[in-house]
């Protein structure tokens, strides 16, 4: 009988198919052999991309269970996978899917080369999105190509008799962005928002669209705040913490209709203050979709720091280190605005990417020792390349900045950097400057405990210190390549 039931699904598909350039075709009414009663349970499919694995696979289900919400997550992923490539694999019931679920119990599982059918198959889906690529998310023209043919191949696949079918309006690049896709927009972060905004809410005229997930205002909402621009771990993809969290929350309250402020999950990297900014700016959204609406009670940290204990600084990290700061965004303006002490105390010192680097790289030791790292923290750094091109570019130096500092006071600054698996020398050249100036270096090489101190230096007038990272002397790689792993920054006992 399931044979006989998938043929019929089949046939119903394929008349649907021939009927794509319809703007909207109904639901059929099939004849199935019912489930077993329904546990309860809301079943998420995303047809998406990486900004549908931004935007669920992280923080939805532990939102959810905080509540007593019984879920199951589905992704079926390609990287960068637009609308247009959808409508091919569906034409072609092509099994290129990387097809992610986290089930009820909160295990996640990954089963490549799926095929669409086979993951509507898999679950009596209740919740179904679509989503377009970023390149193309606020151009309507590519939503009204393709969104009609990839909805009449799903529509008669989903099982539920009430499934609610979505769009997952997704958020703008950071200002700083370098994607190749932000010229469509101007370069101007404001311009891609409405262009989404608008390309949305058209789309869902397109096809039966039951809701609009608003993640992208929720993004643009956090960005009015003492956040600032920093949801963003490479300027388009979302930063790991506070940036997945905030697509979460949307996806939670549109789903959920509940308010997700006051919700008791967050992530352990996030402060309380930081979790309340991103379950308003949520919420915000849900109750203005369209628009941003400016968080201003959430301007400034609120209070006064004193930086008295050591603060720790883990670049290109995921985060969730116990008494880590993570800076996931290595673009010129990425930065962590109130690093926390050891302690977890806020310090009222900020951490700024001033010059690029190069990339993230995750082939650092793990069993490094220095600073007592966790290995989420030593797996992970930026990286340059002073020499010759990587990635289309040269970077020869990147440049990070440490402000709030006190002027009548010294700071030790101490660094590490490692590279595992290779036999060259990459050394690299940590100088900080505020006042006076020092420079100290180590061999990032399958480094495991060398750190490099540059200790003793005074902010400059302005309560600044300025650190740049480059390629040492004795750097031999043809590349020119430089890390930074892990960093600490101390204020000085007299």
């Amino acid at each position: 009988m399931k044979n006989f039931f998938y043929t019929i699904a089949a046939l119903v598909s394929f008349a649907g198919l021939m009927t794509a350039g319809c703007q909207k075709m109904e639901r059929p009414e099939m004849n199935i052999i019912p489930d077993p009663p329904d546990d309860g349970t809301i079943r998420i499919l995303a047809i998406g991309n990486s900004f549908s694995e931004d935007a669920i696979e992280n923080y939805l289900y532990e939102l959810a269970a905080a509540k007593d919400i019984p879920v199951i997550i589905g992704n079926l992923y390609i990287g960068g996978a637009s609308l247009e490539l959808h409508a091919r694999n569906v034409s072609n019931n092509e099994k290129a899917y990387s097809y992610r679920k986290i089930g009820r119990d909160g295990k996640k599982t990954t089963v490549a080369n799926t095929s669409i059918a086979e993951a509507m198959a898999d679950e009596k889906w209740t919740h179904i999105s679509f989503q377009q690529v970023s390149d193309y998310s606020g151009q309507y023209e590519t939503w009204e190509a393709s969104l009609s043919t990839v909805y009449n191949y799903v529509s008669p696949r989903a099982r539920h008799p009430e499934v609610k079918f979505m769009l997952h309006q997704t958020w703008a690049y950071a200002q700083n962005s370098t994607h190749a896709a932000f010229p469509n927009y101007g370069n101007d972060q404001m311009t891609m928002y409405s262009a989404i905004v608008d390309a949305v809410n058209r789309a869902k005229n397109l096809v039966d669209i039951d809701l609009i997930v608003p993640a992208g205002t929720a993004i643009q909402n956090g960005r009015t705040s003492i956040i600032g621009d920093n949801f963003t771990r490479d300027g388009y993809h979302l930063d790991n913490n506070i940036g997945r969290y905030t697509a979460a929350c949307a996806w939670f309250e549109a789903i959920f209709g509940e308010s997700v402020v006051g919700n008791p999950f967050k992530p352990e990297a996030l402060s309380d203050y930081e979790a309340e900014i991103a379950q308003q700016a949520a919420h915000l959204a849900i109750q203005q979709p369209n628009q941003v609406t400016d968080m201003v009670d959430y301007k400034d940290w609120g209070g006064s720091f004193e930086f008295l204990h050591p603060a720790f600084i883990d670049f290109g990290g995921v985060g969730g280190a116990e008494g880590w700061n993570t800076l996931s965004g290595y673009l010129a303006g990425a930065s962590i605005l109130n690093l926390k002490d050891m302690n977890g105390d806020f310090t009222g010192v900020t951490l700024r990417v001033e010059e690029r680097f190069n990339g993230i790289n995750t082939n650092g030791e793990l069993d490094a020792t220095a600073f007592n790292m966790p290995e989420n923290v030593a797996k992970n750094s930026f990286f340059g390349n002073s020499k010759t091109p990587f990635n289309n570019m040269v970077v020869e130096q990147s440049v990070l900045t440490i402000a709030g500092l006190d002027t009548d006071k010294t700071y030790d600054l101490c660094y590490f950097g490692s590279r595992g698996g290779v036999g060259d020398n990459r050394e690299t050249a940590y100088t900080a400057q505020g006042a006076n100036e020092a420079t100290a270096v180590i061999n990032t090489s399958n480094n495991k405990t060398d750190v490099a101190c540059t200790n003793g230096i005074q902010p400059d007038a302005e309560g600044v210190i300025r650190v740049t990272i480059t390629a040492g002397p004795n750097n031999n790689n043809g590349n020119g390549f430089y890390y930074i792993t892990a960093m600490r920054v101390s204020p000085r006992v007299r």
